[in-house]
């Protein structure tokens, strides 16, 4: 029995719990900590983990705690929230479904605008999905569109909110990428890497996330000559147009996102200032429109969950992969992918299927905190450039929330569908999105530079 117990058991152990208890509905953060605690006291008994190492933790928790870059988290988290709820989703697509109310497919063009506004203000996929799916899908119904459709498009704008910048995700991915490139220099012996920024990262999804856009507008297009009946005309219209009304509605937001990110990509601002830009920002536009103190209460509230919940989890990852390290399970996963028969595409495709079957079950949040900070420096270390990686991570990542039967942002626009939408009118709908969606990987793949070009440059 002894025979058994070794360093590679206990690393195994590890994930073996902490998938138990996840499933038994624990809090993510406390079945990390615990965990990471529980098998490590195992393995100090067992003589194999130098509990001594756990020393380390505060130091780790203050270097998280201080970090500038993890300062622009609630910064940006906030102006998402006050732009959710201080009503500028609505007035947006109020406004653009007046303008392409008698075009063919017309509400189709203004969801997929709005999505891209709202994902590239809040970042927030569930929030964006959520918006969405009560804003959109009940006027949807009225105008008679084709409920997989409708379906269809909401989940997949929504789910924009990861890979178009500023993103709370690009940012978190960033200080993951900074660390795990750290580490790939010091196996690879480059004393001097390259570091790893949110401009960086922000830079190279610009082009993937504009690439993403246009491939949806043309499906769209696609099917409305395909089957122009599911494309309905709003021809009983008789709204009028005020182009004041509509200029004033659609400039602030577009402008907050030009000025938050133009500051970060031009050198301007560090990310951290840009985001207490955009919230001082989205506090102006949503004082514009009258925001009440019980709306920005509720955004502060809402804005100090979140927060917590994504720093609980961190300390809770942090905790465990100082345990998992302890036990040398980063070099077993090193040693495991450099040891695959082949090319090293195939430690990248294991590594990308991994992540998506993960993404099922975990949140983008634990998925980055858990399993990037393993993984990430072996691939680096192999030549992957760290900004690809780490783009290509949130375009999968992206696509498994997409995924039937597990997809995240199918259960946030199931919560608020309306009965008349089905189950499986929502997993009908987002297929074609999540081949489009794959094709984008293939092409990031076979053309790297579509990446890598923009953070080049700058």
């Amino acid at each position: 029995m002894i025979e058994i117990l070794s360093h590679e058991f206990f690393a195994v152990l590890l994930f073996v719990l902490l998938a138990i208890f996840l499933l038994a509905g624990y809090p993510v953060s406390l079945t990390l900590a615990g965990t990471a605690i529980i098998v490590g006291f195992l393995g100090y008994f067992a003589d194999l983990f130098p509990i001594v190492l756990l020393n380390v933790l505060p130091n780790r928790i203050f270097g998280l705690v201080t970090n500038e870059t993890l300062i622009a988290v609630p910064l940006f988290i906030f102006m998402g929230v006050m732009l959710e709820k201080s009503g500028v989703a609505i007035s947006l697509l109020e406004n653009m479904s007046k303008i392409w109310g008698k075009i063919r497919g017309g509400l189709i063009y203004s969801i997929l605008i709005v999505g891209v506004l709202m994902a590239a203000s809040t970042g927030i996929v569930g929030a964006t999905v959520v918006t969405m799916g009560i804003l959109s899908l009940p006027l949807m119904l009225k105008w008679n569109y084709n409920r997989k459709i409708s379906a269809g498009i909401i989940c997949a704008s929504g789910t924009l909110g990861q890979i178009i910048p500023p993103s709370i995700v690009l940012v978190l991915l960033a200080d993951i990428f900074q660390g795990a490139n750290e580490q790939a220099s010091q196996i690879t012996g480059d004393l001097a890497p390259t570091p790893v920024s949110s401009v960086d990262l922000f830079a190279g999804a610009i082009l993937p996330g504009i690439l993403l856009v246009i491939m949806y507008t043309f499906w769209i297009i696609f099917c409305s000559i395909l089957n122009p009946k599911n494309f309905p005309i709003k021809s009983d219209s008789k709204e009028k147009i005020n182009l004041k009304n509509l200029f004033l509605t659609i400039l602030p937001p577009i402008l907050l996102i030009v000025l938050v990110l133009g500051s970060i990509l031009f050198g301007i601002a560090t990310p951290t200032e840009s985001a207490s830009l955009g919230a001082l920002g989205s506090l102006l536009i949503a004082f514009n429109k009258g925001i009440t103190k019980e709306v920005l209460k509720s955004v502060c509230l809402e804005t100090l969950k979140i927060n917590s919940m994504v720093f609980f989890i961190l300390f809770g990852a942090s905790l465990f992969s100082l345990v998992f390290r302890g036990f040398g399970g980063d070099l077993m996963v090193e040693n495991f992918l450099t040891d695959i028969p082949g090319a090293k595409i195939n430690s990248l495709l294991i590594v990308m299927i991994t992540i998506f079957i993960l993404g099922f079950f975990l949140d983008f949040f634990q998925i980055i905190f858990v399993i990037v900070p393993i993984v990430g420096p072996s691939l680096i270390s192999m030549g992957y450039d760290p900004v690809w990686l780490a783009i290509m991570f949130a375009i999968n990542l992206q696509t498994s929330f997409l995924t039937p039967p597990f997809g995240f942002a199918l259960f946030y626009l199931r919560g608020v569908a309306p009965k008349e939408i089905k189950t499986s009118d929502i997993y009908s709908g987002v297929i074609p999105y999540i081949f489009i969606q794959i094709l984008t990987l293939l092409i990031l793949f076979k053309f790297p530079q579509i990446v890598t070009w923009l953070p080049s440059k700058l």
